[in-house]
């Protein structure tokens, strides 16, 4: 089966919710969540509007909303159980932390020079059409904004990352527990390169952080940033 209605990402995180409602101490890109930079990347934050795209339960946001003082982070997410999860952990936030429930394409249409930056960690980066994504987050950023995304360097298999604008399918389920595929964008480097350029980010910057660990899950990450309009 394969859906574009049903909430595929209904059961990712919940175990994890029930047992750590924590803000997260550290803000890691990497794969296994393990070392790396972290929210130095994406600058100073200070008085800063930030926009996570593919929030999931915000664990990420809340960490930048506590410990780096953003004026506002829109966390953003299509999923309704994620939207959930993440108001119950950390909507105690508010206003400093908005747990949105949008389309992150939608959303960033609607607020054009809104952000100063923008990031994904394995988020909407991942799973929505970079043709059309990366446009409206150019759009969302003011003139210089930032946009920082880590995505997967190779597929979970080990297989190459795509040479061109292509989408793989990879198993889910619905909130049923039904069988189900989605799909997600692996790309190479020089794709990125070529994908952010072509939205209107100039000074794209694309490096390799390898996996500290091993196993068949195992998987290095590309730390890609860029900035909007210079």
């Amino acid at each position: 089966m394969t859906t574009g209605t049903a909430d595929l990402w209904h059961h990712y995180g919940r175990a994890r919710a029930q047992r750590d409602r924590a803000v997260p101490g550290v803000f890691s890109w990497s794969w296994d969540q393990n070392g790396g930079p972290g929210a130095e990347v994406l600058g100073d934050l200070t008085g800063r509007c930030v926009g996570d795209l593919g929030a999931g339960t915000a664990r990420h946001a809340a960490h930048l909303v506590v410990h780096h003082r953003p004026a506002r982070v829109d966390a953003v997410d299509a999923s309704p159980a994620q939207h959930a999860m993440a108001r119950g952990l950390y909507g105690r936030l508010a206003p400093a932390l908005r747990i949105v429930h949008s389309d992150v394409t939608r959303h960033l249409r609607a607020k054009p020079g809104e952000y100063d930056v923008l990031y994904s960690v394995f988020g909407a980066a991942c799973f929505s059409d970079p043709g059309e994504l990366m446009p409206a987050a150019a759009a969302a950023l003011r003139p210089g904004g930032k946009l920082v995304v880590s995505t997967l360097a190779h597929h979970l298999s080990g297989e190459s990352a795509q040479p061109d604008v292509l989408a793989a399918d990879i198993p889910a389920r619905t909130p049923d527990g039904e069988a189900a595929t989605m799909r997600r964008w692996v790309l190479q480097d020089k794709v990125w390169v070529k994908v952010l350029g072509s939205a209107g980010f100039s000074r794209v910057d694309v490096r390799v952080l390898r996996s500290s660990t091993e196993g068949p899950r195992a998987a290095d990450t590309l730390l890609v940033t860029a900035h909007a309009g210079v």
